[in-house]
């Protein structure tokens, strides 16, 4: 039997374990021109109950095999398209009002009201055909599931919750001997043939069931390949507060999905519960949207995973791809990703299919194939070619900040890298129910009432973006009690062209989540507010002669809401900003400052020596003026010399009186040249009755099977020699202390060990170590010496305290 391959709907991204390679294929089947096969259909017991009828939910799914031999990996997808999707009625889009406007009280909006639902014709599913002909021949089994609630699978359909996640990791479960399943006929079937190696791939709906499963860490899968994924249902169905559409399907939300793909008839108040507790009214996250987040369980994946996203797709938007990769590295996790530059579905890359093979045969069959060698990222751009990186953004980019720059009240405004030579508030008026983004970024060297336009000049050169773009706007909304906020990234003609804009990517923000996804707040008519937010992933290159625009909008028509139009909204454009993460942008003069060491004690009436170095970091060396904050009452500053040219360095002395109150000070250091500041903390602690102590509190990572490194204390004015009691207190914040050789470094170069490979496997080291210091000097730099013997992990040296006195 050959299955029907269907696109999906929705898409998610996550992480994996690397297995051990072996040199050659374990049960290796070879290809033949026509392997027989054993096709079969088992119902696999979950465990969870998910219509409430008192009996575990079993879950259908079909498997093709090879004949003979074995036992065989398993390639696994799980969708909830078997029997294809209903016309589900979507939410009303166009609405008499924000519904979030009658949140508050004091000044309450209309009641909103939905607009009539609206039956959305749904792309037919069409289900992939190729797995079992591609992957059986070559020894692997395939395994195609119902998911919860759909096809031939019992129970109910729960839009991504942890009830759908356990019914999928059910048949990982049964395929390693820990699930129960049955024939047709009710008799006991077990999978003997399954090495319990499972890979799971998919497209939309079909690739966030990977992640789903991924995230609960279950034994036994082993890779994953989320395509057009998922990884947090938020921000499928919200965004900062706003209820948005998945693209092309205004309206829709996790209960209009839910009864799109059920085949089940007693769903109805499971599925009206999903649409309860959704909340499409503040918009806020909420238990409801953590339980469907996987980004924040990465750190339970055991699974290879190699994710594949289309930059153009508005479906299951960038965001997803992007702070599902980040969770990856944050977590270790061996991962490969390619950024296409199509839409929602896979690559047309000729090399998909045997890729995603090599990525099964490494994890699934231990085949040192060197898939994990060589660049991590591969990008796609909008000519076709593709760009390899060692990390995902382009880790070699800049970020670029450009300030707003108005001189008019109602003319288009500038964006700039250096001082803005206006800052003229500027207000438009939302008219988004009747236009399109597409229509308000037109015509950008002329005014437009209705939206806001920023550009810069003609670029000299290519600019490469790469990442998300980021937004800082201080806005106040004047005449409702809230309104849409939508930023747009636009790639303009150069100055007096007529050249077709292109919007590159967009985001959007409730200003009543200013502070707080999780929580909203009262908007006060003309009362102006910052507000942060991110804007879509996206890798592109704007071209020489081009420029590059930001456009504010209130209602963007394909995504939000769709309010009357009418509302006021006022940009300030100080200290409003747009950030990019960049190559090609030529470079300003900038400096970098540091201060070494960074922490030091002394008693009242002593004093600390440091060096202050400054480096030059792009273009010129420029003069830079440097001066202290955050000392105490009772202590002073000096630097020799106060100003030095970007490159040198200046002697730091802290001073301090009797009359200083003990205590730890963080103190700033501040680098001023003609158009930048720079900074850098130093940690001054002034010594109290119960001895001469010290700490520093800035993390110093540790790299894996690396050089020792290390963090610095100076004691000073401490009389006389150590105590034989000192203490080191410690806090490293590493996965396997057992890597770790931790010393005590004293000023004259004493070596004192701490911890010597010991703690196994724990995680951590937060102690306090007594260290006989009776022969050592009390005053001048101590430094904690940390070394990470063994491959595998990384981590920091959080804090640490040394006391050296009685």
């Amino acid at each position: 039997m050959r299955f029907p391959h269907r696109v999906m709907l929705i898409l998610a991204l996550l992480a994996a374990a690397l297995p051990v390679p072996t040199a050659v294929a374990s049960a290796a089947v070879p290809a033949q021109a026509a392997l027989a096969q054993i096709e079969e259909r088992v119902y696999v017991e979950s465990s969870v109950d998910s219509n409430g009828d008192g009996r575990l939910d079993r879950i259908a799914i079909d498997i093709a095999r090879p004949s003979t031999g074995g036992p065989f990996p398993v390639v696994f997808e799980q969708s909830p398209y078997r029997n294809g999707l209903a016309n589900a009625a979507n939410h009303g889009v166009n609405v008499s009002a924000l519904p979030q406007e009658s949140l508050f009280p004091l000044a309450p909006g209309a009641s909103p009201t939905a607009g009539a639902g609206v039956n959305v014709a749904r792309p037919v599913p069409d289900l992939p055909d190729w797995y079992d002909d591609y992957f059986v021949p070559k020894g692997y089994a395939v395994v195609l599931g119902h998911s919860l609630g759909t096809g031939a699978s019992e129970g109910c359909p729960t839009s991504g919750d942890m009830q759908e996640t356990l019914a999928t990791t059910a048949v990982v479960d049964w395929l390693n001997g820990r699930a129960r399943g049955f024939s047709a006929a009710g008799a006991q079937v077990t999978a003997s043939w399954s090495t319990g190696n499972v890979g799971m791939i998919g497209i939309s709906y079909n690739g966030t069931l990977p992640n789903m499963a991924a995230a609960t860490g279950v034994a036994g899968l082993k890779a994953i390949v989320p395509i057009s994924a998922i990884s947090s249902w938020y921000d499928y169905y919200r965004a900062n507060g706003l209820v948005v559409a998945p693209g092309g399907y205004q309206g829709e939300d996790a209960d209009v999905l839910a009864r799109a793909v059920v085949d089940r008839t007693d769903c109805t108040s499971r599925i009206n519960q999903i649409e309860t507790d959704q909340d499409r009214v503040t918009g806020d996250w909420t238990q409801f949207w953590a339980d469907r987040d996987y980004v924040g369980k990465a750190d339970k994946v055991t699974a290879g995973v190699f994710v594949i996203h289309g930059q153009a797709d508005w479906n299951v938007k960038g965001r997803h791809y992007a702070q599902w990769w980040d969770a990856l590295r944050a977590n270790n996790v061996p991962s490969k990703i390619w950024l296409h530059n199509g839409g929602h579905g896979t690559t047309s890359r000729s090399d998909y299919r045997a890729t995603v093979e090599r990525w099964f045969e490494y994890f699934l069959k231990g085949v040192d194939n060197g898939v994990l060698t060589g660049p991590r990222a591969e990008v796609q751009f909008k000519d076709g070619t593709w760009r390899q990186y060692a990390d995902w953004p382009n880790p070699g980019a800049t970020e670029a900040v450009f300030k707003l720059d108005a001189t008019s009240a109602t003319a288009p405004g500038g964006l700039t890298l250096g001082t803005p030579t206006g800052t003229t508030a500027q207000q438009f008026t939302d008219n988004g129910r009747s236009s399109t983004a597409t229509t308000l970024v037109a015509n950008p060297d002329s005014a437009n009432g209705n939206r806001l336009v920023y550009r810069t000049g003609n670029l000299p050169a290519a600019v490469t973006l790469t990442g998300s773009p980021r937004v800082s706007l201080r806005l106040a909304v004047t005449n409702r009690n809230d309104a849409n906020v939508t930023a747009l990234l636009v790639d303009y003609g150069g100055t007096g062209t007529s050249t077709t804009p292109v919007i590159v990517t967009r985001g959007w923000i409730d200003p009543q989540n200013r502070n707080s996804r999780a929580t909203s707040e009262k908007v006060v008519q003309g009362t102006e507010y910052t507000l942060n937010f991110a804007m879509e992933p996206k890798d592109y290159v704007f071209a020489a002669g081009r420029r590059i625009g930001l456009v504010v909008i209130s209602t963007d028509y394909d995504y939000t809401l769709r309010p009357p139009a009418g509302a006021v909204l006022r940009l300030n454009p100080v200290a409003s900003t747009l950030t990019i993460a960049q190559t090609g942008l030529a470079a300003g003069n900038d400096f970098a400052v540091s201060v070494s060491p960074t922490a030091g004690a002394t008693n009242p009436g002593g004093s600390l020596s440091a060096t202050v170095a400054t480096t030059v970091t792009s273009g010129s060396a420029q003069s830079v003026a440097l001066s202290a904050s955050g000392l105490p009452a009772g202590a002073t500053a000096s630097f020799n010399p106060a100003i030095v040219t970007a490159g040198g360095s200046s002697a730091l002395t802290l001073s301090t009186t009797a009359s200083v109150p003990p205590g730890t000070y963080p103190i700033t250091i501040t680098g001023t040249g003609p158009g930048t500041t720079r900074t850098a903390v130093y940690t001054l602690t002034v010594n109290g009755t119960g001895g001469c102590r010290a700490s520093n509190p800035n993390d110093v990572a540790i790299p894996d099977a690396g050089a020792a490194v290390e963090s610095t204390i100076t004691i000073s004015g401490c009389p006389g020699a150590a105590s034989a009691s000192s203490t080191a207190e410690v806090h490293i914040v590493h996965p396997y202390r057992g890597d770790l050789v931790v010393s005590l470094v004293a000023p004259d170069g004493s070596s004192y060990s701490l911890s010597n490979r010991s703690g196994g496997s724990a995680d951590d080291i937060h102690q306090t170590f007594t260290v006989n210091l009776s022969g050592e000097t009390a005053n001048g730099t101590w430094r904690l010496r940390v070394q990470d013997a063994a491959s595998a992990d990384v981590g920091r040296i959080d804090t640490w305290t040394l006391t050296v006195g009685p």
